[in-house]
């Protein structure tokens, strides 16, 4: 017999509206919801337990920071095979990825929540529930550190993004694909990362790192106001390869001269940066300037990087060795 804890957090499986037409709000426990299961896996008991319960879009970093404490000393239990975390899918990929970053224990984390709330009829909750546990309490999945399990496909946290706001296979791992899935109940893992997982650990996650997305024509005006305003460092989501209209590089040479990161990502969903273009503020002009390239990361997965690594007390080269290490 497997034993599986599941943490419930609130989020749309969790929430219903209480009259027709009205705000869904999160309410439901965990026991609600695992009693709500159609068909309970078979040779799996379960343990719940009740986290801070909110729409994943009210967390913040020092929430998901006790909620990874808990997964480890949950999963420190000799006798718990895994861990399932029921999740709002606003935020589910950020709190996966830092699962992923912080906890410790190679047993299964398992993710997963709804698009429908538990009040409509075809709510997707009751069976996501069911294939998350049946992936926690899988020894297949050990080693790979938390996933994201949604309509069956597992999704390792590192790659994974919400790619639609209402769908129920709203989760991708665009130019990776999912690492395998549960069907009828049995776990089937296809593929699993090249490179080993390094977990950090870290007394806090710095919350004044700041995201400042790019567009045409932008000005650094507001990576000015950030920087000036209590930010600890910034990550721009930039164009292509990491290119910024002009100003970004001069701006960021002056953040940097204040002790303040700046490192620079993509808005797109697939491919690396790579410092290739000259001019004001092209990514070769940006690197002068002393941004950091993100790698492979998106920019909402690096600024939680470099929240973790700031939160460790890391700065500069230091800082910038081991953010390369994961981008």
């Amino acid at each position: 017999m497997k034993h599986v804890t599941l943490i419930a957090t609130g989020g749309t499986i969790a929430s219903s509206a209480r009259t027709r037409g009205a705000a869904v709000t999160a309410g439901l426990s965990g026991e609600t919801l695992l009693a709500g299961l159609h068909t309970p896996p078979a040779g799996i008991t379960v343990t719940v337990e009740n986290f801070e319960a909110a729409g994943s879009y009210a967390l913040d970093l020092a929430t998901i920071h006790r909620l990874c404490a808990r997964i480890d000393a949950v999963l420190a239990d000799p006798a718990v095979d895994g861990v399932v975390v029921t999740h709002g899918t606003d935020t589910m990929e950020e709190s996966a990825f830092l699962a992923w970053l912080l906890v410790r224990s190679e047993k299964p984390v398992v993710f997963t929540g709804a698009q429908r709330h538990a009040g409509q009829p075809d709510t997707d909750g009751p069976r996501n529930i069911a294939d998350a546990l049946s992936a926690a309490a899988s020894p297949l999945l050990g080693g790979l550190g938390a996933v994201i399990l949604f309509e069956g496909d597992i999704h390792g946290a590192r790659h994974v993004t919400k790619a639609h706001t209402a769908r129920v296979d709203t989760f991708r791992s665009v130019g990776q694909g999912k690492l395998g899935e549960v069907d009828g109940g049995t776990v089937h893992l296809y593929t699993r990362p090249a490179a080993p997982r390094r977990p950090l650990a870290v007394p806090r996650l710095d919350p004044e790192v700041e995201l400042i997305t790019l567009g045409l024509g932008s000005t650094p005006r507001l990576m000015a106001l950030a920087g000036d305003h209590g930010a600890s460092a910034i990550v721009l989501s930039a164009f292509g390869r990491g290119n910024a209209p002009k100003g970004f590089a001069a701006e960021t040479a002056r953040l940097l001269a204040r002790g303040l990161p700046v490192v620079v990502a993509s808005r797109c969903h697939e491919g690396r940066t790579a410092a290739i273009y000259g001019g004001d503020s092209g990514g070769v002009t940006l690197a002068e300037a002393g941004a950091i390239p993100a790698g492979d990361l998106s920019a909402v997965k690096a600024r939680l990087l470099l929240a973790a690594l700031l939160g460790a007390g890391l700065t500069g080269t230091p800082l910038r060795e081991a953010f390369a290490g994961y981008a």
